[in-house]
């Protein structure tokens, strides 16, 4: 999975991985949006690595954490889920709005195939000063260049170009901003 390959989600060691994390999670999403040190130590157990003054609301969802890395200033609202099976890099100064989804994991078309339980993931990437409003979904391989805005509800495909105003399902740049 490391190494962007084929895995088995079903590996032991996966499995004991995505526990821990949603053991993690659950800690942090039992804690109070406004204890920001008890926040802080639980993000920096489940996450890779997070800049300073970036805040994460809850809930948040993750699978493993350590994949996720989250530059400074940045801020993630109210429901995000990010399924980490491969890299998610978010830049500085990012704004993800509210049920947001970054999904970097993927599964054969083939039934057959899906049955074998072997799936892949492509890493996902947003730039600095991105914003990805209200329930913006951004699936595998992604790149969303700086200062970027995805509109709400859009399911980003491919990637963004820098600097545009993109929207719709699927994500398209609108116009130059």
């Amino acid at each position: 999975m490391l190494a962007d390959e084929p895995y088995l989600a079903g590996d032991p060691e996966l499995v004991a991985d995505r526990h821990r994390t949603r053991l993690l999670c659950d800690r942090l999403n039992a804690t109070g949006n406004a204890d920001l040190s008890a926040r802080d130590a639980v993000i920096g157990e489940l996450l890779g690595s997070i800049g300073d003054q970036t805040e994460v609301l809850s809930p948040f969802h993750c699978d493993y954490g350590y994949q996720i890395t989250i530059g400074a200033r940045s801020f993630i609202n109210f429901g995000a889920v990010i399924l980490d099976s491969a890299s998610v890099r978010i830049g500085d100064d990012v704004q993800i709005g509210p049920g947001a989804q970054l999904i970097t994991p993927t599964h054969p078309l083939d039934a057959a195939q899906r049955r074998t339980g072997l799936e892949l993931a492509s890493p996902i990437v947003l730039g600095d000063d991105v914003w990805l409003a209200a329930r913006v979904t951004v699936l595998p391989g992604v790149t969303v260049g700086d200062g970027a805005v995805i509109g709400a509800g859009s399911v980003v495909t491919r990637d963004m170009p820098a600097r545009h105003l993109c929207f719709g399902s699927p994500c398209r740049a609108i116009r130059p901003i």
